[in-house]
């Protein structure tokens, strides 16, 4: 194919204070760029769009380096390689990594991973099969621990990684209740992933509601929210609850940080154990859980949705999705076609 002079890309325009706007990012049109020796280009497909992105946009220690002001925002693609002057990647190619907020790029190697088109479509690569889909399989499994009869409370319960933690919860053999912001998403993840209860958070009494379907109490918490969800968890947890903390999401966006913990009184006679994690965490151990999950969906066990909106120009207003609830499944960005 042509590869054309210049392409698009999004960069961080100003840094957010409290909630973030369309007008802390910028499109540009610039030079594609050249790779050099030992270097490929890929043209980005599919890019995602996660809640982690907002934290980058901060000017803070965190577990990684901020976007700089007029940097190219991070993220996750899957493209294809259009030009190579490596020894171990093709032309034609499907790779997967730190592609960013762009049309054209010359990728790290850093986590770089080939992707096999014949394995499920290559979007998944940055959902069920990618990081949302490892972030569920370790952060359950290995931080969670379930067992068996185990009752699980999973917050953000539609999105990318609520949606496979229930349903590979289900799969482990425990009974699964999923928080959600609106009905559609209730009747999605009890009627097509098997969730055995959804509470609408938005109208539902939801201490009241956790009480009714979790009478033992909650065993095993995902938390992706933070915030009023939190509080109300919390105060339904069973003796020897072990708390996975993916996300805050819904303290991201506060123009003052939070001080203190909530409700942390109820962690010492329940005996609560809370641990976070970061996926990169379990890197070396990706190849194990793509196998097993790619099985679970051959068998029909795991299902998953994807969001998908056209053109890399209406990324920031997707992204605003992510805080508002709208998004309904994997939000992902289509830059460009799939290879024919």
């Amino acid at each position: 194919m042509t590869i054309p002079a210049t392409h698009r890309r999004i960069v961080l325009a100003s840094r957010p204070q409290g909630m973030v706007s369309l007008e802390n990012f910028r499109l540009e049109e610039v030079a594609v760029p050249q790779p050099g020796p030992g270097q490929i280009l890929v043209r980005q497909i599919y890019q995602s769009l996660d809640p982690y992105m907002r934290g980058r946009m901060n000017d803070g220690p965190s577990y990684a380096p901020p976007v700089p002001i007029g940097g190219v925002m991070e993220a996750g693609g899957v493209g294809e390689i259009v030009a190579s002057q490596h020894p171990d990647y093709s032309v034609g190619e499907i790779v997967e990594g730190r592609l960013g907020w762009q049309e054209y790029v010359v990728p790290p190697y850093e986590r770089l991973r080939k992707i096999d088109p014949k394995l499920a479509p290559i979007s998944t690569a940055n959902g069920v099969l990618g990081m949302p889909g490892m972030t569920a399989y370790f952060g359950f499994l290995d931080v969670g621990q379930p067992q068996p009869g185990d009752t699980v409370v999973v917050s953000a319960a539609s999105g990318a990684v609520g949606a496979l933690v229930g349903q590979i919860a289900r799969i482990m053999g425990c009974r699964v209740v999923g928080l959600v912001g609106s009905q559609a998403k209730a009747d999605y993840i009890v009627n097509e992933l098997g969730f055995d209860a959804a509470i609408n958070y938005r109208t539902d009494d939801l201490s009241k509601a956790l009480a009714h379907e979790c009478p033992r109490g909650i065993d095993v918490y995902f938390e992706n929210v933070g915030g009023a969800i939190w509080d109300a968890v919390v105060e339904n947890l069973a003796l020897g609850a072990r708390v996975a903390v993916c996300g805050r999401i819904a303290e991201y966006n506060l123009a003052e940080p939070e001080l203190v913990p909530r409700n942390m009184r109820f962690f010492i006679p329940m005996r609560v154990r809370m641990q976070g994690f970061l996926v990169f965490d379990f890197a070396s151990r990706h190849p194990e859980a793509t196998v097993r999950m790619a099985r679970w969906i051959k068998e029909g066990q795991i299902k998953y949705r994807e969001d998908v909106v056209e053109g890399i120009e209406n990324a920031p207003a997707a992204f605003l999705k992510l805080f508002s609830g709208e998004n309904f499944g994997k939000l992902l960005v289509k830059v460009g076609d799939e290879p024919a």
